[in-house]
């Protein structure tokens, strides 16, 4: 893969050169540097049409264009973005720091564990890694889990046990976007990887506030891939690097990465044994669908004969997700009818309370977002590798 990192490295430097000129007001060539590297982006992409980086790049090749117009008189101006305007007097260290905090999103999540609905035993051992530890640290002389790896169909509760947990700890929540982290601009990914953990750290031991890293879709940043290119490798590197930092037995630091995926199988094996704690999220079993369903049309107005035991009889095999979308759809099915019928413009007509009819329509007319070859698949996983 020499040409491709070649490319990589070529495609690096152009950006670099040109955003300097850009600062310096040398416009004309700040535009050809670019275009160069625009046009080795594009080759990049052309040459290697399956690697998981493609995404970034062209998003990097479109914002070098968007540049290129602003510079050409286009639109309005704006300033480069691989540094915050004013940099030339900041102080050392500081320098990037916006292009850094576009890659993370520091959020307060409130979200409570009773919106969590079922899912006990995720919320068991979250406990057990999370919440008992930071309430009481001296239970623990061994130590404690720090990499939580959360697997499982797509909609079904991830976020929101990541999100509980934080709110319960009342910690910093970094959410990341893995695509971002491989990074908005080419060369800087290991040493924003570096400051995600270092900023973490920093709260944890001189704000003395717990820290929470969340990524989304792990897999696209720690997965498998026949063909990687070098910032990739050396992104991977720098993320065990941090991962064994925070999981030294030495250090009682309450610092903790979740991560989520959809797809554990395409994680590589060093990743995987990070994660003391590897838990399957499956889909909600038929108490738990009764539950969503009553938390989801509980701001609704339903006739008599909703039966809602039935509803969760009848929604088997649907994520937490699906099930939302089968309400809301059933709604929209009833104000549709509302407006269509004319009566919206009277301000106190009201529309028709939801029937069981409409929530059997919309269900046969959907079908789950997991298949049963998915589930099967993470079954066989979670007995291979489960870690409660």
């Amino acid at each position: 893969m020499e040409a491709s990192q070649e490319l990589e490295k070529s495609a690096t430097n152009y950006a670099l050169e040109a955003v300097r000129l850009d600062k310096q007001g040398a416009k004309g060539m700040a535009i050809t540097m670019y275009q160069k590297a625009i046009e080795t982006l594009l080759k990049l992409v052309q040459l290697y049409p399956e690697y998981s980086l493609n995404k970034v790049y062209i998003q990097r090749a479109i914002a070098y264009q968007e540049r290129i117009k602003v510079l050409q008189g286009a639109v309005a101006p704006i300033e480069p973005q691989t540094e915050p305007k004013g940099t030339e007097s900041a102080k050392p260290g500081e320098e990037r720091k916006a292009s850094y905090e576009d890659l993370i999103v520091k959020e307060k999540p409130n979200v409570r564990w009773e919106e969590v609905i079922g899912l006990d035993t995720a919320k068991r051992a979250i406990k057990e890694a999370i919440i008992y530890p930071v309430q009481r640290p001296d239970l623990f002389p061994l130590g404690w889990p720090r990499g939580i790896l959360l697997f499982g169909p797509p909609g079904c509760g991830k976020t929101l046990l990541a999100a509980a947990a934080a709110t319960e700890i009342d910690a910093v929540f970094i959410s990341v976007d893995a695509a971002s982290v491989m990074s908005k601009w080419l060369g800087e990914a290991e040493q924003n990887v570096a400051r995600l953990f270092g900023s973490a750290r920093k709260s944890a031991v001189e704000d003395k506030k717990p820290a929470i890293i969340f990524i989304d879709e792990l897999d696209s940043l720690m997965g498998k891939h026949s063909n990687e290119v070098g910032g990739e490798v050396r992104v991977r590197n720098q993320f065990l690097k941090e991962m064994d930092g925070i999981i030294d037995k030495g250090k009682n630091l309450h610092v903790y990465v979740i991560g989520a995926t959809n797809k554990p199988w395409d994680l590589d094996w060093p990743f995987i044994r990070r994660f003391q704690k590897r838990i399957l999220v499956p889909l909600p079993d038929h108490h738990a669908r009764l539950m969503m369903f009553k938390h989801y049309t509980s701001n609704l107005v339903l006739a008599p004969d909703v039966d809602l035991h039935e509803l969760a009889r009848l929604s088997e095999g649907f994520s937490g997700s699906d099930i939302k979308d089968v309400c809301q759809a059933a709604h929209l099915k009833v104000i549709g009818e509302f407006f269509e019928s004319g009566q919206a413009t009277n301000k106190l007509a009201k529309p028709r309370s939801l029937r069981m009819s409409d929530f059997r329509q919309i269900l046969e007319e959907r079908k789950p977002s997991v298949s049963l070859d998915m589930l099967s698949l993470y079954n066989r996983w979670f007995e291979a590798f489960k870690a409660l």
